[in-house]
């Protein structure tokens, strides 16, 4: 069966695009990055790229007279790529509600909270300011409203009394890491069933539903 194509966006240093490189490069793993795209020219994401052999190019959106025209060049990137599941890794920017419609299902987000907590920006600064003692990643499908959609997998650590937003990040960090391979497989093995605002997967129990717990520990 041929691999789901994987389009990655990107703005920094592609930590989570490096996640699905080498998640993709086990022959078994039902999905392959076709190609990356950033906003930022020279962003260290696209060296992760080219060392991976993977196509990548830079649109930057200031060349562009509106959001909706640098939408509509990265929507055609895509779609001559033959991408068909797009995957925001790091992506700083937000796109007009007719590209989230074209891409309805087809595209994934992480963001570093256990959504719908802490949404925005500084999710480790908030859960420590509101004394929560679990924090973790969330991979949802994207939606017009910043940090909303239907939820694919979570990945929860603790949060630990000494903590602090960077480490707290780098916890949270390495989850993600394992988070989104995770919810990228189950698109493309097509276990994956978006009803409206909530998605089921094919094959899991609610009790084996795709929540990663992971040690405080590396």
């Amino acid at each position: 069966m041929a691999r789901l194509k994987l389009g990655v966006l990107v703005s920094g240093r592609g930590s989570n695009l490096q996640a699905l490189i080498d998640a993709c490069r086990d022959p078994a793993f039902p999905a392959e990055v076709a190609l990356v795209v950033s906003n930022v020219a020279g962003a260290p994401a696209l060296e992760r790229a080219r060392a991976a052999g993977v196509p990548s190019e830079t649109i930057p959106h200031r060349g562009f007279p509106s959001r909706a025209a640098f939408d509509a060049a990265v929507d055609g990137r895509l779609r001559t790529a033959g991408v068909g599941l797009v995957c925001l890794a790091g992506f700083m920017r937000l796109f007009t509600p007719e590209f989230v419609a074209g891409w309805r299902d087809r595209m994934l987000n992480i963001h570093p909270s256990l959504l719908p907590a802490f949404p925005g920006l500084d999710p480790h600064g908030q859960a420590i300011a509101a004394g929560v003692r679990i924090s973790g990643c969330t991979v949802h499908l994207v939606r017009a409203a910043m940090d909303c959609g239907p939820i694919v997998v979570q990945a929860a650590v603790p949060v630990l009394p000494a903590d602090t937003p960077e480490s707290l990040g780098a916890r949270v960090l390495a989850a993600e890491h394992r988070a989104y391979p995770l919810a990228v497989r189950l698109f493309a093995e097509g276990r994956v069933r978006v009803a409206g605002e909530s998605v089921t997967i094919d094959g899991a129990d609610w009790d084996a539903a795709p929540t990663l717990l992971c040690p405080a520990g590396p």
